[in-house]
């Protein structure tokens, strides 16, 4: 392993890395609407009820929301406040990871485990484009680790925290966090042949502690949904929150109804691995097809130095997502812990016995992700989005010499590999946080338009739409959402603003409707880059534009 100072330094750049990222502006759709949905909590002082808008939520459990409105209390109404819940999950996924690289390891393996989650490219954004995934992914692994070590010790606590950690990751995401938590254990099991851990009188306290902790997510959704069966929730009555989130959810993820379908390929998460596991991508494949075929050449035959956690719950786990007809990249999330594990697992053994030749192959890898990395660094900051601001390029200057000392450094290929690895992670995010995000965030009407408003002190409390396209950005950093009107409705007013695009304007104005005033912002859906809008020649042909207009 690579010294202590050296580990701690890299961490220590990692969460500078993340708290960079705190103070971004919210994206939308998912970070900013759900934002808006816990302050909506707390400004109405109902806990119990979620909304997307006019719209009553029921496709995700509370949890997220819950903190993320616990965070607003304490905080006040800010975006760093709603990004402090997913950031602390990330920190107990990482020690979890550590936790369980131990247990099922060795100490060596649990510390790179931990760097190797704490870097990885879709745990970093996840972090700063802060969904549900974050709290899941973090209670999950945590549940996974507790688990195990009570299959392994017998320990009644490891049990108890285990289920805990399972309790609030159901309730974070649902029956998912069941299966996240249940495969991987249930192959521990099968190669361990330890079933009769789970015939024992314990796993009744277990399964209460899971209970009592699932028990006010139930709550909420009977208060909201079961006892209100008149209600009309995407197009049906009667629908009951209880039976959704046990049993229906799945369901509708795998098929695509109620939430739509985006994809019907089944490869869909693995070229998406491809980047979302970066810069360890070629470390986690080699890995994954070294374990795959250790374990068919031993035909999983039991060996206590080995383990079958991590293989058989990546595979099982891709399988079963892949099957979905609603995929999204951050839906891979769950399984990182168990890559960054099984990698950290491969790198150790390389490290002991492993071929130079091997090690150089890799550390060759490694190097061209990192010239990559910092090519596309250099595009970012004189292309994409140029920069006058030259105090931006001091530390990139002062993590350019440190790059380059250990680049060069005459060690062994191991320490290089791991080095190149994290510090190729926090360039590239360093500059995304720093840099391109801030830059992209330009592009966001509704915050950009928010921040207008601010300063042209204009009150909030009559501003409009005359549509019901969402307006996440605008509603958070307002802190009150935009109030819904028809244009016959909006006949009777006087002095009010109006937010609208270039197609509602024109309604407006065939309307009758006149104006002194008109603000203007850029518009582009940030979450789905396209090269058009990367190439600044280009960028003009697909911004839109939103307007906020003053009615006298």
């Amino acid at each position: 392993m690579i010294s202590n100072t050296r580990y701690w330094f890299l961490l220590l750049l990692m969460v500078l890395v993340y708290i960079s990222g705190m103070f971004v502006t919210l994206f939308e759709n998912d970070s900013a609407q759900f934002a808006v949905m816990a302050m909506r909590m707390v400004q109405e002082n109902d806990f119990l009820s979620l909304f997307k808008g006019p719209e009553e939520y029921l496709d995700k459990p509370h949890m997220h929301f819950w903190l993320a409105a616990l965070s607003f209390k304490i905080f006040g109404l800010h975006d760093w406040a709603y990004r402090i819940p997913g950031i602390l999950a990330t920190l107990l996924g990482a020690y979890s990871c550590f936790g369980l690289g131990r247990l099922l390891y060795n100490h060596n393996v649990g510390k790179l485990a931990a760097l190797i989650f704490m870097t990885s490219q879709t745990i970093v954004l996840g972090a700063i484009d802060v969904r549900t995934d974050a709290v899941l992914t973090g209670f999950a692994i945590f549940a996974i680790w507790h688990l195990v070590a009570y299959i392994e010790k017998n320990s009644l606590f490891n049990l108890i925290l285990g289920s805990l950690g399972a309790g609030i990751a159901f309730s974070t995401k649902g029956q998912i966090a069941l299966l996240v938590v249940g495969l991987p254990i249930l192959c521990h099991l099968a190669y361990t042949r330890k079933w009769k851990m789970f015939l024992n009188w314990k796993v009744l306290v277990g399964l209460l502690a899971f209970a009592i902790v699932i028990t006010p997510m139930l709550y909420a959704y009977y208060h909201q949904f079961d006892l209100h069966p008149e209600k009309i929730i995407r197009g049906k009555v009667n629908r009951s929150g209880i039976f959704f989130i046990f049993w229906e959810q799945s369901f509708e993820r795998l098929s695509g109804e109620g939430v739509g379908k985006n994809s019907s390929d089944y490869f869909f998460f693995f070229h998406t691995f491809l980047w979302v596991f970066l810069p360890w991508t070629v470390l986690g494949l080699v890995a994954y097809w070294q374990k795959a075929k250790e374990m068919i050449q031993s035909k999983f035959k039991y060996n206590s130095k080995n383990e079958f956690l991590t293989l058989g719950g990546i595979t099982l786990i891709f399988i079963v997502i892949s099957f979905a007809q609603f995929k999204l990249p951050h839906y891979l999330n769950i399984v990182m812990p168990l890559f960054a594990v099984l990698t950290a697992a491969y790198l150790c053994g390389l490290h002991e016995a492993g071929s130079q030749r091997t090690k150089k192959l890799l550390l060759g890898f490694q190097y061209f992700i990192l010239s990559i990395v910092f090519i596309a660094s250099l595009f970012i900051y004189f292309y994409i989005f140029k920069t006058g601001n030259y105090n931006k390029y001091i530390w990139i200057i002062v993590l350019g010499i440190f790059i380059i000392y250990y680049a060069l450094k005459r060690e062994d290929y191991y320490f290089r590999i791991i080095t190149v690895s994290a510090i190729s992670s926090v360039l590239l995010n360093g500059v995304l946080n720093t840099h391109f995000y801030p830059s992209l965030l330009e592009y966001q009407a509704g915050s950009t338009m928010a921040n207008t408003i601010e300063r042209q002190r204009i009150s909030t409390d009559n501003i409009y739409k005359i549509s019901k396209n969402h307006t996440w950005g605008l509603d958070f950093y307002n802190q009150r959402p935009v109030k819904i009107a028809s244009i016959g409705q909006l006949a009777n007013k006087k002095n009010i603003w109006v937010y609208a695009n270039d197609q509602e304007l024109k309604e407006l104005r065939e309307s009758g409707f006149d104006w002194d005033r008109q603000l203007t912002e850029k518009q582009f859906r940030i979450t789905r880059l396209q090269g058009r809008f990367l190439n600044p020649d280009t960028r003009k042909r697909v911004i839109r534009k939103m307007h906020l207009v003053h009615i006298y």
